[in-house]
């Protein structure tokens, strides 16, 4: 017989842990005075930058629409509309390796005019979409930015100094030090009165960079706006999803088990989404709706773990009916135990993939995922079957004082 570890004997150390872990999780999120909230549930602006000059510039005053589509390979341009005949232009970098040899090739369409002043030897590999501009090619210059793969990277210390005059702005480094990336967030400062939009904030941000690195070096690779009754609704429906997720996790498991074990499992998804709430806030990671689909994703990966093994503690204790409550739970729990490891580090093993190899938010969704899947396996089988194993003993305890109550006091005896 496989020997049976005594898991029962840490359900008194791991509780007072679990209990430490809570307050933790509270006091950080008191002490850095909440969440790191993304834009998501923070009214505010939020741009993706990248420090690259300008390479080139587009108009079109021929017939008709052009419309401009720029890929990783290669540039498209099609003609459409009235007095055109629809047609489809497309430019590889491969086939015009210089930017001057890829404007001379568009400029061949009637109306198009393409500008490269200074980058005309500039490999076309390098070049930078900018967010900025309408596809939509006419009189206002579309224009592309390139990206030396050998430039000197940008300190975050200038960016934030640039920034200074706008007031509350955050900056954080994406990718690569060489890639020159930067995610700049900048808080709601819209008056009541409307006085100012999006877009002037927007605009103010690149001109504080350009007034510090020059015109035309910057390029916006994404600019995202959320407005003040938005992000509180994002924030309601968030709190009442998980408020919701608990309630029907705890009556599927009523239904399943019995309340000692639908409880003990609320208790031990409670605990991971804590864990994960003292994470989140001690390392400042940004709390947006990706954090929100990964406390969700250990939610579920946890209790899919936590059913596992109190199936199998309800199928042994039937097997085992003679043997004591406890070392149903060890018997159990140990026998679970390789299903449970081998699954989980499979599954981190694909999440660590995704920590390694992505940036941003992707990454913190990964890691987020790493100290959630830890909390799932720990909270499973010390968490529920600690609380499950209280529970048994509370019940044996009232039985027995009830028992003793019922027994009538003897007689005194005579002499």
């Amino acid at each position: 017989m496989k020997r049976v570890i005594p898991f029962s004997k840490y359900f008194l150390p791991t509780a007072v842990f679990s209990a430490l872990l809570v307050i933790a999780g509270v006091a950080g999120y008191i002490i850095m005075g909440g969440f790191n909230l993304g834009v998501d549930f923070q009214a505010g602006l939020l741009q993706e930058v990248q420090f690259a000059p300008r390479a080139l510039s587009l108009t079109y005053s021929g017939r008709g629409n052009a419309t401009i589509a720029v890929d990783r390979n290669r540039i498209d341009i099609t003609l459409s509309g009235a007095g055109v005949d629809a047609q489809s232009h497309s430019f590889s970098y491969g086939t015009y390796r210089t930017i001057g040899g890829l404007c001379l090739a568009m400029e061949a369409i009637e109306g198009l005019s393409a500008s490269a002043p200074e980058t005309g030897g500039v490999s076309s590999q390098w070049l930078v979409q900018s967010a900025r501009g309408d596809p939509q090619l006419g009189e206002n210059p579309y224009v592309l930015h390139y990206l030396n793969p050998d430039s000197d990277p940008v300190a975050i210390e200038d960016v934030r100094t640039a920034l200074l005059p706008l007031g509350s702005v955050s900056v954080q480094v994406l990718g690569r030090p060489s890639e020159r990336r930067f995610m700049i967030r900048m808080e709601d400062q819209v008056l009541e009165s409307g006085s100012e939009n999006s877009g002037d904030q927007a605009q103010r941000v690149i001109d504080s960079l350009e007034q510090n690195f020059g015109k035309g070096e910057v390029a916006i690779i994404r600019s995202d706006y959320v407005g003040s009754r938005f992000s509180k609704n994002l924030t309601d429906q968030a709190g009442l999803l998980m408020a919701l997720t608990l309630l029907l996790i705890l009556g599927y498991c009523s239904l399943r088990f019995k309340p000692q074990f639908a409880i003990g499992a609320v208790l031990a998804i409670v605990h991971d989404a804590f864990v994960m709430v003292a994470f989140i806030a001690w390392t400042r990671m940004e709390f947006n709706t990706t954090s929100i689909a990964a406390i969700l994703t250990i939610l579920g990966y946890s209790v899919n773990d936590t059913i596992v093994i109190l199936d199998r503690i309800k199928e042994t204790r039937g097997i085992h009916p003679e043997e004591d409550f406890e070392a149903v739970l060890d018997r159990s729990l140990t026998e679970t135990l390789s299903r449970t490891m081998i699954t989980s580090l499979t599954t981190m093993l694909a999440v660590a993939s995704l920590y390694i190899f992505t940036t941003g938010s992707m990454k913190d969704f990964a890691l987020a995922l790493l100290v959630g899947m830890v909390s799932g396996v720990y909270s499973t089988i010390f968490v529920a079957s600690g609380f499950a194993n209280f529970w048994d003993k509370q019940v044996k305890k009232r039985g027995k004082k009830r028992l003793e109550g019922s027994v009538p006091a003897k007689a005194p005896v005579k002499a």
